[in-house]
């Protein structure tokens, strides 16, 4: 005889299942999530939408630092030295033609609008000293020097002539040699003067060659008997 397994109900259970997944489906990830954060959040978008930035334009004008002038008020922008003034149209500025300065300016001040020279140099330097403008100075004997206007030194060498003599002398101070005994030239190894016969010695008689110093002496010599010429 066919016997029938009786069949249990399965529906119920099932039925439970979906309810619970369908709940924790409709939970929102903010109510899971951590109030404070939320909160936090929040609050932060309220304060943006809440600033309002106020607006100058043909009201006034505003320099790099944030501070607000009024129209026709007139202020310094920046770190310049040269003033605005604010107009409905912005702020404007003077930018003048500054004149150049001195090239041998020593001293700028930058208080204005453009720089001024203070202070012109008005002095030369050489060799380590100071001279006054169209000051004349000696830097060695040889030297004739002046301080120009332009603040440049100018100098002289002086062009010393030849002595005429064979034992010129440098005297301190001076920049050429001089002849202190006169013109003059050698005969043998002895200095003779110029212009006038000498007897170098009992039977020689000699003469400078005129205007020829350096060249030796013209001597003429005479036959001689103990020591006294045969003339």
């Amino acid at each position: 005889m066919w016997m029938s397994t009786p069949r249990r109900r399965m529906g119920p259970i099932l039925s439970a299942a979906s309810v619970l997944l369908l709940a924790l489906s409709a939970v929102s990830p903010a109510t899971v999530g951590n109030p404070e954060d939320y909160t936090a959040d929040e609050a932060e978008r309220t304060a943006g939408e809440s600033i309002v930035f106020d607006d100058y334009r043909g009201k006034g004008c505003v320099d790099d630092s944030g501070f607000v002038y009024k129209l026709g008020e007139r202020f310094y922008p920046g770190h310049s030295n040269c003033p605005c003034v604010c107009t409905e149209d912005g702020p404007v500025c003077d930018q003048p033609e500054c004149p150049k300065l001195h090239p041998k300016c020593t001293k700028v001040e930058h208080n204005g609008c453009c720089p001024e020279c203070k202070e012109v140099k008005n002095f030369c330097e050489y060799r380590g000293k100071t001279y006054k403008i169209l000051e004349e100075f000696k830097p060695s004997p040889c030297e004739w020097c002046r301080c120009e206007p332009n603040n440049e030194v100018h100098c002289v060498v002086s062009d010393c002539a030849v002595p005429e003599c064979v034992n010129p002398v440098y005297e301190p101070e001076q920049c050429c040699p001089i002849c202190k005994n006169g013109p003059n030239c050698f005969a043998g190894t002895t200095i003779i003067p110029a212009g006038i016969e000498v007897k170098v010695d009992d039977c020689t008689i000699c003469r400078c060659h005129n205007g020829d110093w350096w060249k030796p002496a013209q001597c003429l010599r005479r036959e001689c008997l103990n020591g006294q010429s045969l003339s």
